[in-house]
């Protein structure tokens, strides 16, 4: 069925709190219209990597188009976010320099880090007070602090401001990782980055998805343009592999637009995120500190966790377990996510699903 708030599982119909559609752009008409018209004129791939023949007008306008979004002068898409964070890290970093990330940073962000080759080490999660200290460390090269926006699977946000002033104090890059913001944080959607008020100069580095809160695929870095070329000439992830296809990128401008047109998405999305904490707090049900419309309740234990999924699946409504490895032994939870495709209906039926979970002792 069209959308993702709803989904059929083996032949029922379920109410999806799983995904990242954050803004219900994946079915969105014109949106859909945008990428079947992509198809018709550019046909439905590529044909090439974007330095062979594979780039086209579509895809350029749409780099410009999130450039001037950003507030940035260029913009460079991806396949996925995984390969920008790859490019990332081979464009500027090399042996005997530092890359300095929060422990819990998405795995692309990780790997890509080892992958450099440089000095590597992780500091404790949202902690600025360690970040200084590692930071306060004379090291002979070059140091990227890379750290998530939104992180995944807590919801929180990173102290962005903070970071910015300790990467300015001691000459360090600040790379950011907004995929769970953009388009939802910030008063014109810009993300973490505009929610925190840092200008683009103290993020040199911004690396946001397109499959979440935009409802397409890919992904783009955004910088100055020596960041740019340095990904265009360097960055494997970006020369060795085929370019999104057009009617995606068709597709995205056009979610681009919805975005900045119809800010009630986001409002919405994120009222039915306070709603919830709110409701499930009453419950005394075990929340991160989150604001964003990623809310996990922690259980503890994976056997917990798997019960109460199936538990909520039993009552039409799908909310996995996340377990170790993706999250720390000991803190398997519930992944809790919102759409503004969701209704207050929708909402209400999922806390009064918790309810009755909790009243059984399955919450505990």
């Amino acid at each position: 069925m069209p959308g993702t708030a709803r989904v059929q599982m083996n032949g029922r119909e379920a109410l999806a709190f799983c995904n990242n559609d954050y803004l219900g752009l994946a079915d969105h008409p014109e949106v859909t219209e945008a990428f079947i018209a992509g198809a018709r004129r550019w046909g439905v791939g590529s044909g090439a990597s974007h330095l062979v023949s594979g780039h086209c007008a579509e895809h350029q306008a749409l780099e410009d188009e999130l450039a001037a979004f950003t507030g940035r002068p260029r913009a460079l898409l991806f396949s996925t976010g995984y390969m920008a964070n790859l490019a990332v890290g081979a464009a500027l970093l090399t042996r005997g320099d530092r890359v300095l990330e929060d422990r819990l940073n998405h795995a692309s962000l990780i790997d890509a880090g080892l992958a450099t080759g440089a000095d590597f080490a992780r500091y404790a999660h949202g902690d600025a007070v360690e970040l200084e200290r590692r930071l306060a460390v004379a090291h002979p090269g070059h140091t990227l602090v890379a750290t998530d926006g939104v992180f995944s699977m807590d919801g929180d946000v990173a102290p962005l401001r903070e970071m910015a002033r300790l990467c300015a104090h001691f000459g360090a890059w600040l790379f950011v990782d907004d995929a769970h913001g953009f388009g939802v944080l910030g008063a014109a959607g810009g993300g973490s980055v505009e929610a925190a008020g840092l200008a683009p100069r103290e993020v040199p580095v911004l690396m946001c998805t397109l499959g979440k809160a935009l409802g397409t695929f890919g992904a783009f870095v955004a910088g100055s343009e020596a960041l740019i070329e340095s990904l265009i000439q360097h960055g494997r992830t970006y020369i060795f592999t085929t370019a999104l296809p057009p009617a995606v990128a068709a597709a995205t401008r056009e979610a681009l637009r919805v975005l900045q047109q119809e800010s009630w998405r986001r409002e919405r999305v994120l009222a039915h995120a306070r709603t919830f904490a709110a409701a499930a707090r009453e419950l005394g049900l075990r929340l991160m500190p989150s604001q964003t419309p990623i809310q996990p309740i922690v259980l503890g234990s994976e056997a917990a966790a798997l019960a109460a999924s199936r538990a909520l699946l039993d009552q039409g409504l799908w909310v996995p377990a996340i377990r170790p490895p993706t999250v720390p032994a000991g803190s398997s939870r519930l992944r809790v996510t919102f759409s503004a495709a969701h209704s207050e209906a929708d909402v209400a039926q999922l806390i009064d699903a918790l309810g009755s979970l909790a009243r059984g002792g399955l919450l505990a």
